[in-house]
């Protein structure tokens, strides 16, 4: 497994560039986003918004979609970022458990989770997102907070850590390729 590994592109987490870093993990290649397209991403949104936010001085830092300065990118910046590449983003109700997801489903290209953090000694609060894909037949786990992707056996170990997921407050989100018909 380990020389499978090395062929496996896994970004490290930089700052709150979570969201670049999952991006990048998903679609296995460096700078298939990069911050500048996630910052124009999140500027474009900013434009479409019927109902601007008003300006102030917090405004050159804090947008709304995302902070210019440490990233922390929200979910309409995936979900567009996603959706300009031709993927369709389907938030998975965690009502019905992960036993719910077809994880042998062809058209699914990957998942991006959404969870809770502490850091500091629990003074900050904040949420990490993570990629969790299938590569040659088998999935993993991502995370850029990782030293190095982790692997699981089956579908089953997948489903476990999506149910721990959800059962933790965490988001699950299907990206699938579209549909061509």
């Amino acid at each position: 497994m380990a020389s499978e590994q090395n062929k496996i592109y896994h970004e490290r987490q930089r700052l709150q560039f979570c969201l670049l870093h999952s991006l990048n993990n998903l679609f296995q290649q460096k700078d298939a986003f990069t911050r500048a397209s996630l910052n124009s991403v999140a500027e474009r949104l900013v434009l479409d918004d019927p109902e601007k936010e008003t300006w102030t001085p917090f405004s050159l830092v804090f947008k709304p979609h995302h902070n210019s300065l440490t990233g922390n990118y929200d979910i309409n910046v995936l979900i567009a970022a996603l959706e300009g590449r031709g993927k369709t983003v389907i938030w998975h109700d965690g009502r019905n458990g992960a036993s719910s997801i077809d994880l042998d489903d062809g058209s699914l290209m990957g998942i991006v989770v959404n969870v809770p953090v502490r850091r500091y000694a629990g003074l900050w609060k904040s949420r990490h997102w993570i990629a969790v894909r299938k590569i040659d037949g088998v999935w993993y786990n991502l995370d850029s907070d990782l030293q190095a992707p982790q692997f699981y056996k089956d579908c089953e170990e997948v489903r476990e850590l999506l149910d721990f997921i959800i059962s933790h407050d965490g988001q699950v989100l299907l990206v699938k390729n579209e549909n061509r018909q």
